[in-house]
């Protein structure tokens, strides 16, 4: 699947986001290694440490489904590009360091990097 296609499909999941307080709907969609394509909105609680983000939402999905390899990661939301916050660069890396992400707008502009780029001194056991 081309970053193109995989940034609309984040994008259009970002319609779902549950971002009452914020305000700042974020979509993502996740590309496995077999093609599978699994998406995830932000999820807001009024206590904050109990939201979850998009990235988190579409990379638990697939594990729950039995996914394990992924191929790339595109998040968007309505300001320049969307960036993963540290707690998502952190479960990311555990599971896919090498991982292209897909940081873009609903314009379809993006920039192109790799959970190692966004956190290249990682916490592993």
């Amino acid at each position: 699947m081309d970053d193109r296609e995989l940034l609309r499909r984040a994008n259009e999941a970002r319609a779902d986001a549950h971002a009452p307080y914020s305000r700042f709907p974020v979509g993502a969609a996740l590309l496995c290694d077999d093609g599978t394509v699994y998406t995830g909105v932000n999820v807001e609680n009024g206590v904050n440490g109990l939201s979850l983000c998009a990235e988190r939402v579409a990379l638990f999905k697939a594990i729950s489904e039995g996914k394990h390899r992924f191929s790339k990661l595109a998040v968007t939301c309505a300001s320049d590009h969307c960036r993963p916050c540290g707690a998502c660069r952190q479960v990311l890396h555990e599971h896919a360091p090498e991982m292209v992400i897909l940081m873009g707008n609903p314009a379809g502009a993006f920039v192109r990097t790799t959970v190692r780029e966004l956190l290249p001194d990682a916490f592993s056991l």
